[in-house]
């Protein structure tokens, strides 16, 4: 016996069309439909056609072979055959993050060899990788933020069996696995949401359109279908954490937002299952309350989201690193914006924010709010993705500078998250592709890219094609690079800054009391004081003496000169120093 469930509040008819038979679902209550019959095979493909319309793949279905507009492929995740039942999980605090995407990471571009460079990352001293999103997208190549099959994996990349086989190899390894997810909208190209229910509301706007309709009429089913796609991952994949994309943008006036309800399911599956789950909040609200535990009654309840990235860090070392103060970087030139994020997390926690033209945010309690809980990194997709070329730190910034920001990341109080190749300085850029079918879709992108650096004074064949093949080609890494001069340097002092952290307590003591960062603007100089441990981080291009106060030195990026209680460094770089 086969069954059949779609979610298709008022339609006059559905039926599910498969193996040549078109067999009508009987209607129930609150807009659900069923069939139960023998005459479809479990295994056959199959779509829905709503009110005799074209045919539509399953909004719930697992996976989808021929991609968005084709016909559902039924999978049943609890046919994988896992190994990983010893893996007990791993909490978001004393983590190190690697953030991938499949269809770049390799030149295959594929959840399999995705797995053969699994032992590279343990080597190199991360806890966890973090996988952009895969939910299925049209064509092949694609960032994964216009998702529009939330339950299908992307079939280029290995289909379902194919994350299984990744996030079980990883386990084996050692390795968490947090997954990319996007809620807050859908693709343009492939998505039929809008024809089965009220997905989407015009009570509420977001850059790309519609909301998805988490408070309006019809929204109980949309919540739902969000929440189970939650713990779908989490249970049927294995998946360890699940990173939620721009949060801020899942409008909701209910009186429990829609995080609260996925933070309360997320930690009951967890319990369940017996291993931590968790979830980080990509949040541009810059509030410690996403990530404030939930509490009945407390003084500050949050919302229980466990981590949240925090793009302030990451704004107030570019501009150091690089001194640009374009856009959202201005306000990070102030002097006052390094030691104040090491210090707080945020830069504006409450302070005018010139990009916004308003104030933003709300100060962290650093007496009672871990350092662990703030994801900070130097480059991510989005840092790195969105500028004209998609071009690395490493493509403008000396080394000697980039070991030094490595150094300050790497022994903060936050959980440091890096981005894939940042740990040999790829020379490749990582810029923005698609792979759509719908031609006018591809002009309208081509146009808005080009318009968006434009009043920049780029020219349009100044910016690279999003759907040219060169585009992804060049987005590939060159696996030949780790072993090769200055890129195999690079890839040991992130390997020996994630020892340390691993083995001294002092570098990944998340107290946000306890830190302080000293910067020398003229100098270039900073000075981030860990307990017992000094990481001075050296901008400057002339050469900088550090007191070693009767400590020794623990790593330092060049062969310093020794002095009488003291080092120096040639040029820009850094040590890191301890007690005797």
């Amino acid at each position: 016996m086969t069954s059949f469930t779609l979610w298709a509040p008022g339609k006059d008819r559905v039926e599910v069309v498969a193996e040549g038979r078109r067999l009508p679902l009987a209607p129930g209550e609150g807009g659900w439909w069923r069939l139960e019959t023998d005459e479809i095979a479990p295994t056959a493909r199959y779509g829905f056609s709503l009110d005799g319309g074209d045919l539509r793949p399953d909004p719930r279905g697992r996976r989808l072979e021929d991609g968005p507009h084709g016909l559902t492929t039924p999978y049943d995740p609890s046919s994988f055959a896992w190994t990983d039942q010893g893996w007990a999980g791993r909490p978001l605090e004393g983590s190190v993050i690697y953030e991938l995407h499949v269809g770049t990471f390799t030149p295959a571009g594929t959840f399999d060899a995705a797995i053969e460079r699994l032992d590279h990352l343990v080597e190199l001293g991360v806890t966890t990788i973090e996988i952009m999103p895969v939910a299925t997208f049209p064509g092949v190549h694609n960032w994964g933020y216009d998702g529009v099959a939330l339950f299908a994996v992307h079939e280029p990349y290995g289909g379902p069996a194919g994350l299984q086989r990744l996030v079980d190899a990883a386990h084996g390894r050692g390795l968490a696995v947090c997954l990319d997810v996007v809620y807050n909208h859908f693709g343009p190209d492939g998505n039929y949401l809008a024809e089965f229910g009220p997905y989407f509301t015009e009570l509420h706007h977001t850059p790309w359109g519609a909301a998805v309709n988490l408070d309006g009429p019809g929204s109980d089913e949309v919540r739902r279908y969000l929440l189970d796609n939650v713990t779908m991952w989490l249970r049927d994949f294995h998946v360890d954490a699940l990173r939620l994309d721009a949060v801020h943008a899942l409008i909701d006036d209910r009186a429990l937002p829609i995080l609260e309800e996925m933070s309360r399911e997320v930690d009951a599956l967890a319990a369940e299952v017996g291993r931590p789950l968790t979830l980080v909040a990509e949040d541009d609200r810059n509030d410690a309350r996403t990530t404030t535990p939930r509490g009945e009654g407390a003084a500050v309840a949050g919302l229980g989201i466990h981590g949240q990235w925090t793009d302030d860090i990451h704004h107030a070392l570019h501009v150091a690193l690089t001194g640009e103060t374009d856009g959202y970087y201005a306000d990070f030139a102030s002097p006052e914006a390094l030691p104040k994020v090491f210090q707080g997390a945020f830069f504006h926690d409450g302070s005018y924010s010139s990009f916004r033209g308003r104030c933003h945010g709300r100060p962290v309690d650093r007496a009672t709010v871990p350092g662990w809980r703030f994801v900070a990194s130097l480059q991510t997709h989005d840092q790195v993705g969105n500028r004209r070329v998609g071009d690395r730190l490493s493509m403008g910034v000396a080394p000697g500078r980039l070991a030094a920001g490595a150094a300050l990341l790497l022994t903060s109080p936050f959980t440091p998250m890096l981005f894939m190749g940042e740990e040999w300085a790829a020379s490749t850029p990582w810029q923005y592709f698609t792979d759509h079918q719908d031609p006018t879709l591809v002009e309208a992108i081509r146009n808005g890219r080009a318009a968006e650096f434009a009043s920049h004074g780029w020219g349009a064949d100044e910016v690279p094609d999003p759907q040219a093949a060169g585009t992804v080609e060049a987005s590939r890494l060159d696996w030949s690079e780790p072993e090769q001069g200055e890129h195999a340097r690079m890839l040991e002092w992130y390997r020996t800054l994630l020892r340390l952290r691993r083995t001294v307590p002092d570098l990944s003591d998340p107290r946000l009391s306890t830190v302080r960062l000293d910067w020398d603007a003229e100098r270039r100089l900073a000075v981030l004081h860990r307990g017992a441990h000094r990481v001075v981080a050296s901008l400057a291009d002339e050469p900088v003496t550090v007191p070693l106060q009767g400590g020794q030195v623990l790593a330092c990026w060049d062969e310093p000169t020794t002095g009488d209680d003291t080092i120096t460094l040639p040029g820009p770089g850094a040590v890191v120093v301890g007690p005797r």
